[in-house]
Formats: structure tokens, C-alpha cells, sequence
């Protein structure tokens, strides 16, 4: 439902700005195109908001050439602007400064449409013996992301599950249906636990610290989607105005929506604030955007 109080905070900050990292062939374009319901190439824009021949910026990238400034926008929802960081997961230095010294001025940029609001960090679990490389240690050891609310992504989460069958097929002879299902999961947890990621990642001595982290599987079949991935992006934003940009941004979330309406009258009741009924109706329909009232 929009009114202008909505309108006001989506000028705020204009589009919703995603800096999305990780090594290659970690599923990233594909959790873009989800969150943007698409299954469509981005359009690369520069730093000057010309549009960059894609052909020519792949051909870069695989020559070594890559600038994150640049921006990557899908047609389907030109809402959301992406920043890559493919260059320094494979080891180069100058690429690893170039994207620390990006973090930094877009964390604490004047204007607020250029800041990055979220960074994603996708880590592959089909190669779940190393989750955790030189790249992620370097990352998470040394980049001070300052305000920007960083949210791991565990991509390809259903490569575990052969490995699991694998472990216990034996064991599994005999059992229901149910049984196999129920212990094949119970051996992906013990694998995910094995591999010590999450110790790694939430280690107190790294200057960057997760949010939150979620699982995604099989993004590659038509019926998933990344519903849980901007929950948890919404949860991680310390700035209502900024959730606001995000709700309004996705189109998809209508469960979002409504946890977002309710966290809201939470905190205005936690608040101590006096109940006002035309008030509170406003604060809730801010949150339902894309909903109109004839």
C-alpha cells in the first residue's frame, strides 16, 4: 500500500545496493537471477552509467581485467544494483586492496543510493573438504566491512546429500522411506558440522563478522527461490529506512512483508509508545508497497 511516507524512504536511498562475493562457479548469477525473478543476462553499466558490451567485460574478467565498480542490473527488477567481486578469490593482491579500498568508500558514502547496503558471500558446498580457502580467510581475517551487514551463503547445499548416502548406505537397508530420509539428513549435518565453517567464519578475531548465514539448494530447478536469503538480509539491516528500501525492492516476499509489519508494532509496543490506531494502520501498510487500495 503505498502512501507517501513510503515513497519518502524509497527516495531515501533509491535502489538496493548488493556487493555479492565468492569464487567462481559458486552459484552466484544464478541467486541473482532468482532474487530477481529472471532468467535473463544482467545489463553492466559503468561508473558513469554507460552501458558496457557484456561479451567485452566477460572477455576481461577471463583475461584477469576486472572493475567492481561496475554495475550489473536486471531488466525484470532494476530495483536492485549488484557489484561483483570475481578477481581476488583467485589470488591476485592488487584485485584484493581494489576490493577492500571499494568496501570502504561504499560503506561510508555521502550519498546514501551509493552505499552498499549488504554484502553476500557465497560459499559452494560441492567441494564441501575445503568450504573454507584462502580466499574466505582472507576476507573474513582482514576486510573491515564497518557498517555493512555481511550474509553467507552456503550455495549448492544439496551436494551433501549423496556424500551422506554414500557414507551410510549400508546402513540404510531395510528402513522406510521415511527412516533413509531422516538419516541421510541427520549424516549432511554431521558433514556441514565436520567441515568447522561456521567456527571459522564467526571466529571473534575476524574484522569481518556475519550477520547471519543460510543454506540454498537446488536454485538450479525452476519451482526454488531466495526467500530466505533476503529474510535474513532484512533481519541484518540496522536502519528501518534501509529495510523498507529492501522490502519494497522484492517483489516475491509477501511473508517478509508481513514479519516486517509485525517487528514493526513490536518495537513501537516495546517502545512504550501511546496505541494510535490511525497511526499504527499507517505503519503497517508502509510495508506492503507494492499493494494499492482502489
Amino acid at each position: 500500500m503505498a502512501t507517501s511516507n513510503t515513497q519518502d524512504l524509497k527516495g531515501k536511498f533509491g535502489r538496493f545496493r548488493v556487493l555479492i562475493m565468492g569464487r567462481a562457479n559458486a552459484g552466484k548469477t544464478t541467486i541473482l537471477r532468482k532474487v530477481c525473478g529472471t532468467t535473463d543476462h544482467p545489463e553492466i553499466y559503468d561508473t558513469k552509467g554507460n552501458k558496457l558490451d557484456v561479451a567485452m567485460v566477460t572477455s576481461s574478467i577471463k583475461r584477469g581485467n576486472h572493475n567492481i565498480a561496475n554495475e550489473m542490473v536486471f531488466k525484470s527488477n532494476p530495483g536492485f544494483v549488484f557489484h561483483d567481486s570475481c578477481g581476488f578469490e583467485a589470488g591476485s593482491e592488487d584485485e584484493f586492496e581494489s576490493m577492500k579500498k571499494f568496501i570502504s568508500e561504499h560503506a561510508n558514502a555521502t550519498k546514501l543510493e551509493d552505499r552498499i547496503h549488504a554484502i553476500w558471500y557465497c560459499i559452494p558446498m560441492d567441494d564441501h573438504w575445503r568450504t573454507f580457502q584462502r580466499s574466505e580467510e582472507k576476507f573474513f581475517r582482514e576486510c573491515d566491512t564497518s557498517r555493512i551487514p555481511v550474509v553467507v551463503i552456503f550455495t549448492k547445499f544439496e551436494a551433501l546429500r549423496p556424500v551422506a548416502f554414500g557414507e551410510i548406505k549400508k546402513d540404510l537397508k531395510g528402513l522406510s522411506s521415511e527412516e533413509r530420509s531422516k538419516r541421510i539428513a541427520q549424516r549432511v549435518e554431521e558433514i556441514f558440522t565436520k567441515t568447522s565453517v561456521l567456527n571459522r567464519l564467526y571466529d571473534p578475531e575476524n574484522r569481518a563478522h556475519p550477520k547471519s548465514h543460510v543454506r540454498l539448494d537446488n536454485m538450479n530447478k525452476p519451482d526454488t527461490n531466495c526467500n530466505i536469503l533476503l529474510e535474513h538480509t532484512a533481519l541484518a539491516l540496522d536502519d528501518e529506512a534501509l529495510q523498507f528500501c529492501l522490502i519494497s525492492t522484492q517483489r516475491s516476499n509477501l511473508d517478509l512483508c508481513i514479519k516486517c509489519a509485525i517487528g514493526s508494532l513490536v518495537d513501537r509496543a516495546n517502545a512504550h509508545s501511546p496505541f494510535d490506531y490511525q497511526l499504527d494502520q499507517l505503519d503497517i501498510a508502509k510495508w506492503f508497497p507494492q499493494l494499492h487500495v482502489r
